[in-house]
């Protein structure tokens, strides 16, 4: 099982005839770089993968029901092909797959099939997970599914701080009277019809941005649309490709890196700085909404946007704001920031709905807030992250949308997700992967262009 899955990806809420089959041995490398990497339990097993096939999966195409709908799940265990028979297989099932399981035991399969079902009566995600101990390898195969209860009704665990909007007002100010000491050095590369440049600013508080920008060789002024792409999880450079794609698209872009460091260093410049001063960069200050790593995050996000709507080719018109994971969070945040943003688009997003533990709910990523001995939140960092949730900055904005989300995305939950998605106003799809965890695909990229362009022909066209 030491085979990389990259399968099961790009599915929609619509696509009714792919299967629903839960990720076998999946598990996810959490925060990690722009790349997202999925990996199975036993990645460092040299073994061959195993004889036996074992799989859980809903009895609904969609995965979608009601609350307090009874929500069934079909148990399938194959050796070679072949039903296994008089197998026990451990289940859980919960919701958002987390502790305390709402129903846990040991089931035998017979005949190759078993079946189970739960209620959930309350929006939300409910999980179902099956492990088998293989006798003849000593292994353990798992596999995973989820069904929706209910999602477009999950509604935020928590309201914005009183002072939200006063509080972001005081950084854009802060923002604005700081000396940006901008500069934008044109940069030899492989695109002869782009000018790319390096793009370093100051903001404040030594916050430092470092990105880099890109747009059409001979661009009219006031022509083209604008975009904004924030990074994931991670050390990296700014990336050249990344404002090269889509500026061959018709986009002035901008993509900058989460920490303000230098573009174009070896790898291990940024490998080393992950496994040491920024170990763990997330977690930082989460005491204090003035401490917070997400704080100097954010006001790089608002300079980069700045930048990029300063160039005289935007169009005035329309500016996207676009990520993945904690990327997507910042998508979110970028709208509800900055009115000029007119489109999100936020694959599996992060950062959304990090109080989920005041409804009784699993947190988002990066699951900031600690409990005690006794499961009580601390208090000070649970009032601090509400100042940084997507799902707050989701109800400041009337721009459209496009989200993704995976069914069994652990890091950045679903749960999370929708109540982020359900707080915007203006139109919005969602493209549901209900067999996935942390992953992208090429499928949910291509959705995104597609997305992204019939906005732009629509804001054109008004």
């Amino acid at each position: 099982m030491n085979k990389l899955l990259l399968i099961l990806l790009g599915l929609t809420q619509s696509a009714s005839t792919h299967r629903r089959r839960g990720i076998i041995g999946l598990w996810l490398i959490l925060g990690l770089n722009l790349s997202l990497i999925i990996i199975t339990s036993t990645a460092r097993d040299t073994r061959p993968p195993s004889d036996y096939v074992l799989t859980i999966e809903t009895d609904r195409p969609k995965a979608f029901y009601q609350q307090g709908e009874r929500v069934g799940f079909n148990i399938s265990l194959t050796r070679k092909g072949q039903p296994v028979n008089s197998a026990k297989i451990h289940l859980r099932i919960s919701k958002d797959g987390i502790t305390p399981n709402i129903h846990e035991e040991d089931i035998v399969i017979t005949n190759g099939k078993a079946f189970t079902s739960a209620v959930l009566s309350e929006p939300g995600f409910l999980n179902g997970r099956v492990d088998f101990r293989v006798p003849e390898e000593n292994r353990i195969l798992s596999s995973f599914a989820a069904a929706a209860v209910d999602p477009l009704k999950i509604g935020p665990s928590m309201p914005p701080p009183d002072d939200f909007d006063e509080f972001w007002a005081s950084q854009k100010e802060r923002l604005a009277d700081s000396k940006i000491n901008l500069k934008m050095t044109l940069v030899d590369s492989a695109y002869s019809d782009l000018e790319i440049y390096d793009v370093q600013a100051d903001c404040f508080d030594g916050i430092h941005l470092s990105a880099y920008l890109a747009k059409p060789v001979g661009a009219k002024p006031a022509s083209l649309p604008a975009t904004v792409l924030c990074h994931g999880a991670g050390v990296a450079s700014s990336r050249m490709s990344s404002v090269a794609g889509w500026a061959r698209e018709g986009f002035v872009a901008i993509d900058f890196n989460a920490h303000g460091l230098p573009n174009g260093q070896p790898r291990s410049f940024y490998t080393n700085l992950y496994k040491n001063e920024l170990k763990r960069y997330y977690m930082r200050g989460a005491k204090s909404r003035e401490t917070l790593f997400f704080r100097e995050l954010f006001i790089r996000l608002m300079r980069a946007t700045d930048i990029v709507a300063s160039q005289p080719e935007w169009d005035g018109k329309i500016l996207v704001a676009n990520g993945r994971s904690q990327g997507g969070g910042q998508a979110i945040a970028a709208a509800g920031l900055d009115s000029r943003v007119t489109f999100i688009a936020a694959q599996i997003p992060a950062l959304c709905d990090h109080t989920g533990i005041a409804a009784g709910r699993i947190n988002g990523w990066p699951k900031l807030i600690p409990v005690d001995a006794n499961g009580k939140p601390d208090s000070d960092v649970m009032k601090a992250v509400r100042y940084y949730d997507a799902m707050n900055f989701a109800t400041r904005t009337k721009a459209d949308a496009f989200f993704t989300v995976g069914f069994i995305d652990r890091s950045c939950p679903p749960t999370g997700v929708y109540a982020a998605y359900n707080q915007l106003s203006g139109d919005k799809n969602i493209m549901n992967h209900l067999h996935t965890g942390h992953v992208t695909s090429e499928d949910a990229d291509k959705a995104v262009r597609i997305a992204v362009l019939k906005h732009v022909r629509q804001m054109r066209n008004k």
